[in-house]
């Protein structure tokens, strides 16, 4: 059995995860105010899958009794690029990603 920490590296904070998180929250139409459940993103490590993801956030924030509903996994894969502006190729490293829904009432800090 991995460690909750092996599993899950950082919380994924981006323009489109805040959105996600600030859905709860919203008040702007009818069809995004219905959305109760909170949800977060985490990178994860590339070879865990969505019950071990589960289990991983429900050890790390056992002290705030979350239940985690469902786990959505997206990998992105490796792109090319050039290094400096010149035809030197780079690769920009690829990784996984999870979008983890929480119950109602739930709060991840």
């Amino acid at each position: 059995m991995y460690s909750p920490y092996k599993i899950i590296k950082k919380r994924y904070l981006t323009e489109k995860a805040a959105v996600l998180e600030k859905l709860k929250d919203a008040t702007s139409n009818r069809s995004v105010s219905r959305c109760e459940t909170p949800k977060y993103t985490f990178l994860v490590d590339s070879n865990a899958n969505k019950p071990q993801i589960a289990e991983a956030i429900e050890a790390m924030y056992a002290e705030k009794n979350v239940k985690v509903i469902a786990v959505n996994t997206i990998t992105v894969k490796p792109k090319m690029r050039n290094k400096r502006g010149r035809m030197n190729p780079g690769v920009k490293q690829g990784f996984k990603k999870a979008i983890v829904t929480l119950a109602v009432g739930n709060v991840i800090e």
